[in-house]
């Protein structure tokens, strides 16, 4: 009979296994673990071993545990990236256009590599949340639309199985999340426009779901590059806008 591992050992490995699926993101910030039981039965260790291997990660920062609301994911995988970068937006609108050209080079990647790596499991995700974006996008809720539309991309980004673009894309997306917003609410009054954008996801999903990974790359390159032109688009009409305003001003004084 094999000797048993050491209980530190143990606790060592079954850290390993949660700050695994921490990386990969099946455990997401703002998950609560399994009960304790429940969990040690999942994993095959006692509850002492998992207890010490889940303090072995709340001392990293992975994970917090309060009385009486369990054990959650915490977000400093992201929240060292996202809140400079926030700060720094507000002061500098400039880094707007760097920040898009950078998620044109991370999503056009993520596209690419979902379509040559996709399981299937990862496409009928994939299924999932374009329905759910189809059926926002035909929708007035605008709150739906942002959420769906944030979940679209970061599903596209975790089936590319590369641990650095799905905690990159997730960060990323909060950092421009109110950009997100305010482009989505402004297209939505925009029929023809809104009807590119879903054009655009469309094509995204069918090329990864036909494993096309040129066309996943071109199709995410060209949907960033409309969001740029939007933008600038929405930006320009905002400026004659209060232009039109103070000449209307000047002209009553």
């Amino acid at each position: 009979m094999p000797p048993l591992l050491p209980a530190a050992r143990l606790a060592d490995t079954v850290a390993s296994e949660l700050e695994k699926r921490i990386l990969e993101g099946s455990l997401k910030p703002g998950d609560v673990l399994p009960a304790e039981r429940d969990l040690a039965l999942e994993l095959g260790v006692s509850r002492p071993s998992l207890r010490e291997a889940i303090q072995k990660l709340v001392s990293k920062g992975l994970l917090t545990t309060r009385h009486g609301c369990g054990t959650t994911v915490t977000d400093r995988l992201e929240a060292h990236f996202v809140d400079p970068w926030q700060d720094m937006l507000k002061g500098h609108p400039m880094l707007h256009r760097d920040l898009l050209e950078f998620r044109q080079m991370l999503e056009g990647q993520a596209a690419h590599l979902a379509a040559e790596r996709a399981l299937d499991v990862d496409i009928q995700r994939l299924d999932v949340v374009y329905a759910v974006l189809e059926a926002a996008y035909d929708s007035n809720d605008i709150r739906a639309c942002i959420d769906a539309d944030v979940a679209f991309h970061q599903a596209v980004a975790e089936a590319a199985h590369n641990v650095l673009i799905g905690h990159l894309s997730a960060s990323l997306m909060r950092v421009i999340h109110g950009h997100v917003a305010t482009n989505l609410a402004q297209l939505h009054t925009q029929p023809p426009r809104w009807d590119q954008l879903k054009a655009q996801h469309h094509a995204i999903w069918q090329a990864i779901r036909n494993h096309q990974p040129q066309m996943a790359d071109q199709a995410a390159r060209s949907h960033i590059e409309f969001v740029r032109q939007s933008m600038d688009d929405n930006a320009q009409d905002e400026q004659r806008r209060l232009s039109a305003l103070r000449r209307l001003g000047d002209a009553a004084r």
